[in-house]
């Protein structure tokens, strides 16, 4: 069963059946945000049944469509929080990622200014690398974009988007070894992003986050995972109970290949491991919990099958 990330859009009034049928499907809703009487649920649902979704949810007002970035985290990485690089198009760029289902988080890097100096630290390259892939938003000036990249990009291991006011072509010539992907002529600026052209540039880094993350899922499905982590955000929720207690959003935020759970770990790890998936088989057993380096959560790291020699 190949499951599909969509957003239903509906009305407040009997969503719970929309909900109750996605279950029934054997999907998973991943998010829901009630605003006034407006419901907006982010879901994994099987490909084959997002007619019947369709269907259903009409007469309540609802639609549906796709949203390639549900189930995904993405990091983005300004070079310093000061208003020299911090201001819209990072802010603008995280909510519109958030807009077609991405959880994303802002990060900025202590040393990142500077050509002679920029550098990250050990703890924002783990915490860059616990995302599935990071978007970088570099300024305006090749030479600068250049030099600040080699130093950057040391110890990242997750796929580096990254972005700066030359164009993409310049940008592909330039950076040696490449990156995962690259937007080009989105610079700094200091104003919304509201003429059309400049949402076709937040459209842009969308289009190639979809595609950098599409690659990636192939790569995994050559040895799939031992489960799904939307399964495994349904049996945290269901035997960890305390997380639905959790006020922070996506109290577990599910990753391409893993989840990033709020809870506590030195309180929560060992009941997370020992939380079963199917009879016999626990989390412990097809997936690797560690902490997070960010605040003190929890991260699930899923194995592949063939590590385990199970599939649930």
């Amino acid at each position: 069963m190949i499951l599909v990330p969509i957003t239903y859009k509906g009305g407040v009034y009997r969503h719970d059946e929309i909900v109750d049928l996605i279950a029934d499907l054997g999907g998973y809703v991943i998010q829901k945000h009630v605003l006034a009487t407006e419901v907006v649920l982010l879901c994994l649902v099987p490909r084959d049944d997002i007619p019947l979704i369709e269907r259903v949810g009409k007469p309540l007002g609802g639609e549906v469509q796709l949203s390639p970035l549900v189930g995904t985290e993405v990091a983005i990485v300004t070079p310093s929080l000061s208003i020299h690089h911090l201001p819209h198009p990072a802010c603008d760029i995280a909510e519109y990622v958030r807009r077609i289902g991405a959880k994303s988080n802002m990060i900025g890097l202590a040393r990142g200014y500077g050509k002679r100096v920029a550098q990250t630290s050990a703890e924002e390259r783990e915490i860059i690398n616990e995302h599935d892939c990071a978007v970088f938003l570099l300024g305006n000036f090749e030479s600068c974009i250049v030099e600040k990249m080699e130093a950057l990009r040391r110890g990242i291991d997750v796929p580096i988007i990254l972005t700066g006011k030359p164009d993409a072509d310049v940008l592909r010539r330039a950076i040696d070894p490449p990156v995962a992907g690259y937007v080009g002529n989105v610079g700094r600026f200091m104003h919304r992003t509201k003429e059309a052209d400049e949402l076709a540039r937040l459209d842009a880094i969308v289009a190639e986050i979809v595609r950098v993350l599409d690659l990636r899922r192939e790569e995994i499905a050559k040895d799939p995972l031992s489960a799904s982590p939307a399964r495994l955000m349904a049996v945290i929720q269901e035997q960890v109970p305390e997380v639905l207690e959790v006020t922070s959003p996506t109290p577990v935020t599910v990753q391409i290949a893993g989840l990033r759970v709020k809870l506590p770990y030195e309180e929560f790890a060992d009941r997370i491991r020992s939380a079963e998936v199917e009879e016999g088989v626990t989390i412990g057993r097809i997936a690797d919990v560690l902490p997070s380096r960010m605040r003190d959560y929890i991260l699930v790291r899923i194995k592949p099958s063939s590590e385990t020699d199970v599939v649930v």
